[in-house]
């Protein structure tokens, strides 16, 4: 079985806090984050909805994107955010892994 790794990001709400994220398994995580364990902040902000994800054959890849979405700015997360998911839905829900 090919591993996947997951570089995604969350929100509370449409342009709302945004919370950027890597795993190896996504559905996982984001049970973490809907259940508050996950991380502090996901939990102390409610950003919980999966609104952006992608896939890297591998964790340093995946690892360098996460780090270089941080870095940009909020607009350029959301032209990320609106190109997939232009409604801001939670993607979450349709994941049938």
């Amino acid at each position: 079985m090919e591993r996947r790794f997951w570089v995604y990001m969350l929100a509370g709400q449409k342009n709302g806090t945004l919370y950027t994220g890597v795993t190896n398994d996504l559905v996982r995580r984001l049970h973490q984050h809907q259940t508050g364990t996950g991380s502090h902040f996901a939990r102390r902000y409610k950003v919980e909805r999966l609104v952006w994800y992608e896939d890297h054959p591998t964790a340093p890849q995946a690892i360098a994107r996460e780090k270089a979405i941080k870095t940009w700015r909020r607009a350029w997360k959301i032209e990320l955010i609106e190109a997939m998911n232009p409604e801001w839905i939670d993607l979450g829900k349709s994941l049938n892994w």
